[in-house]
Order: structure tokens, then sequence, then C-alpha cells
């Protein structure tokens, strides 16, 4: 039996966004700034306050995922620049430093600032193209075009999806944290050992598809082989690089800036990503007050127990309270037969927790799909017990594969001896204090690495032209 159950995958908001004051080869200053200023900022620049109020949030909703889609797909870092976007409106939207904001505007970009546009099904923010559409046309929304729709009634999603399509929706709530520049900070080589020679393995295997002339890098396994050194020479001289074999920040941008280039093929404009690309953009210190990591997990078990009590309904890994788990955790609670009452209290978490551990533990861990669980804010180590201590046995499980030396835990819920042995095989793999706790670090780089893993898999199921050899 396979089970496949909903993840947690989104773009994260900056907190801050790096500005270049000028065209990109321009010589001009960078300005980094909180990203809500700059949202503030541009939306002031390019509207009028005076506009009806949809007409308002629908066009600043377009600025967000610009800024966010230039961010995302690091459009300028991947050429080699050391800014997030331009203030030129030729290639991005109009920015002012030092401006004054207006009020009104202010106040919305308050309200919605972690909110974007994607097409349905996708996670990338769309490059939401807008003109004022009275001087200059373009193939997006008309600014003024929108303050008409919005006179006549039109909601914001209404107006964006006449200007953007139906298949269009908007992702509310998304977590704010900072976002790192994906270049690992120095050279990787042969030798090397990490998330980072992880994502090059798989990066390059992309570009292969295109040039076949690069050997494709087996297994997967975030170890830097000479193997794998013979494929980023290949790739270093069919790019005019050096062919040193060493992956430096401008072979590891060039990498990457190329892998996006064979999966957008001939697209002129984002259309929106798959979901699973997302781990391709490291987040550090990720603000978890957003949400309540502990409702995630609630979720996910009632979508296990789902699978089996067609009384359950699922639900979106949120991890936000909402009309929809609330639903699920009173229809879990009628057909346990619990006081119903939508709250997890101490006798619903039991039943919860014995009934979905005992559904998993029938499952071959090669069919369980976990979400990118938050950290729960609890160190688990030597002694801990409970439903966090699971879930990290279940993603050890499946790095075990990357890791001869590691002995895969058994998921029990109890943190035991092999369990700390397991945790540090990963640490030293990933090159962190080997202290065997799972601190928050620890977790989300085992978030990070299980998730790539898991692409890996689905990649090499739907696109490898070879078998992939077991490990």
């Amino acid at each position: 039996m396979s089970l496949v159950l909903p993840g947690v995958t989104r773009v994260y908001i900056p907190e801050n966004i790096t500005v270049h004051l000028g065209e990109p080869d321009e010589p001009a200053e960078n300005v980094t700034i909180p990203f809500t200023d700059y949202i503030k900022d541009v939306a002031s620049s390019e509207l009028f306050p005076t506009w009806p109020e949809n007409a308002l949030k629908a066009n600043i909703y377009a600025i967000i995922s610009i800024a966010l889609n230039r961010i995302y797909t690091e459009w300028y870092r991947v050429r080699g620049y050391n800014f997030d976007i331009t203030n030129s409106t030729k290639y991005d939207q109009s920015f002012v430093k030092d401006r004054g904001v207006f009020d009104n505007i202010s106040k919305i970009v308050d309200e919605i600032f972690t909110d974007y546009v994607v097409r349905e099904g996708k996670i990338e923010p769309l490059f939401t193209t807008f003109c004022d559409g009275r001087v200059a046309q373009c193939t997006g929304m008309y600014q003024w075009g929108s303050v008409d729709l919005a006179e006549e009634g039109y909601m914001p999603i209404e107006i964006l999806k006449y200007y953007y399509g139906n298949d269009i929706e908007i992702i509310e709530n998304a977590h704010v944290g900072n976002v790192a520049e994906s270049y690992p900070g120095e050279p990787i080589k042969v030798g090397d050992s990490s998330i980072y020679v992880l994502l090059a393995q798989l990066a390059l295997n992309r570009v292969s598809i295109n040039f076949p002339a690069i050997p494709k890098i087996y297994p997967i396994n975030g170890v830097f082989t000479p193997e794998m050194e013979e494929s980023v020479k290949t790739f270093q001289r069919i790019f005019d690089l050096n062919p040193d074999g060493i992956i430096d920040k401008g072979t590891w941008y060039k990498i990457r800036y190329t892998s996006t280039a064979v999966r957008k093929l001939a697209e002129l404009a984002s259309k929106g990503g798959s979901a699973s690309e997302i781990f391709e953009l490291p987040i550090q210190d990720i603000k978890e007050a957003v949400v309540l990591p502990y409702i995630q997990i609630i979720q996910y078990f009632l979508n296990v127990l789902s699978s089996y009590y067609n009384t359950i309904p699922s639900v979106n890994v949120t991890g936000s309270l909402n009309p929809e788990t609330k639903n699920s955790i009173m229809e879990f609670q009628k057909t346990m037969k619990l006081p119903v009452n939508g709250i997890i209290d101490e006798k619903s978490w039991e039943v919860m927790y014995k009934n979905a551990i005992s559904i998993l533990s029938t499952i071959p861990p090669s069919a369980i799909a976990l979400p990118g669980f938050l950290f729960p804010n609890i160190i688990y180590k030597l002694g801990s017990e409970g439903s966090g201590v699971y879930i990290i046995q279940l993603y050890l499980l499946s790095i075990a594969k990357l890791l001869p030396s590691m002995i895969a835990p058994k998921p029990t819920g109890k943190f035991d001896d092999i369990t700390e042995a397991a945790v540090k095989e990963f640490q030293i793999f990933i090159g962190i204090n080997p202290d065997g706790i799972v601190n928050k670090e620890t977790w989300n780089r085992m978030v990070g690495v299980y998730q790539l893993m898991k692409i890996n898999e689905e990649k090499a199921a739907g696109t490898s032209p070879e078998p992939t050899p077991e490990t």
C-alpha cells in the first residue's frame, strides 16, 4: 500500500531586500531595506492613494509577487549580481530611495505583505507584469484598467484573474524569514559531503538532460566523488569556465542558472514552478510565530487517519488551526467516540497519536511522504519521547540511505542510543557539531535533506533515462 500525504512547501517572505538603484549593468548604489518598506515605497511610487481600495490591493499583490519572484529565482544573483532587484521599470518596478509613503497604502501593505500570486498548483510567485495602460501597454495588468474594474465592483482576485487568467490564486500568510544567498560560502570539491553537494548533483543531472555530454551522477548522495568531479569539469568546459572540477561561486551560479534555464526552457516570463523546487532556496532563521508547529503534526496525523477512516476528512498541513482543521478534528472525535469539541486535549491527543502511529507502522518507510515540519521549539536528546522523536526517526530512516555508516533507528517515539548515534552521523555528514542533540539547526537540516531526497526520487522515477542504482 502506498501512502502519499500532503506536505508543506511554500515561499518565505524575506525580512530584507537589496535594491540596485539603476539598470543591472549600470554602476549604482545598492540599498538593503526591510521588505515591507520596499513594497510600500514601490506602491507609493506606482499607485495613486485615491484609487479604490480593491484596485490598490490588486496592484500591491502584483508588486509583492514581482519582488518575491526575483528573490525566489535568484534572478540577478545567478547572473553574478549582488542584489535582488533593480529600481528600473525597464526590468522591474519603480523604487525611490527615502521617499515618503501614503498612509492608506502603508496600511494595506501591512495587511497583505505575506500574500502573493501563483498559478494554480504552483509555488513560484508569478512575475505579475503591469503597466499604466494609458501611455504604455503590456501583456499584464493595466493599472488604470484595474481602477475601472474596481469601480465596477470587482474584488482584488477578480481583477487579477481578469488580466492574468483564471488559473491563478493568492497564497496567503506565507512565513517570514531571512532568505540566504544559495552559494555555500566556500568552494566545494572532491571529498566534500554536504547538502550543497546534494543540490549541485541534482542541478547537474537536470542540466545533463539538455547537455548529454555531461555525465549523470549516481548515486545522488551528497558526496563529492571523482565521478562528480568529471561531471563538473565537463560542465565547466561547455560553459567556458576553468575546468578544475571545483565548484566555486562562479561555477555554482552558472550551474544554478543553467539548470533553471533548462527547467523553464523557452519561457519568457516566470509562470510558476513546481512545489518541489522550493528546496533549492536555503532558508535561515524562520520566524515560527506565524504558525504553530504542533498544529502541523496534528494535521499530518489527521491525514494519516483519513487514509483509513473515510469519516475523517484530510486537511492541508499549514500549521494554522483553521475551520477545515477544526472540522476534521471534530470528525476524528466522533469516529473515536470522544467528546466532540474540536479541541485536542490530553485524551484526544493520546488516541490520535496511538492510532496514527499504529497505521504508519504498517507502511514501508519508502511509501511515506513526510511534510517539511517546522521545528517545534523542543530540544530532543537521549531519553526524550513523543511525536517529535517519532518524526525524527522517520526522517533518519530515509536519510540512512545516504549514509552507509548510519544505523537506521526504529520508529518508536523514544530517543534511544541508536537514534542518538544516527543523529550524530547525520550531523557529521552536514558538517555541524555531532552532539547527538536535535536542536533547531539539526532539525531544519534534516528536513531539508529529506525533502531533497524525495525530490530526487521523484525526478529519477519520472525523467531519468536510465535506472537509478539502489543505494
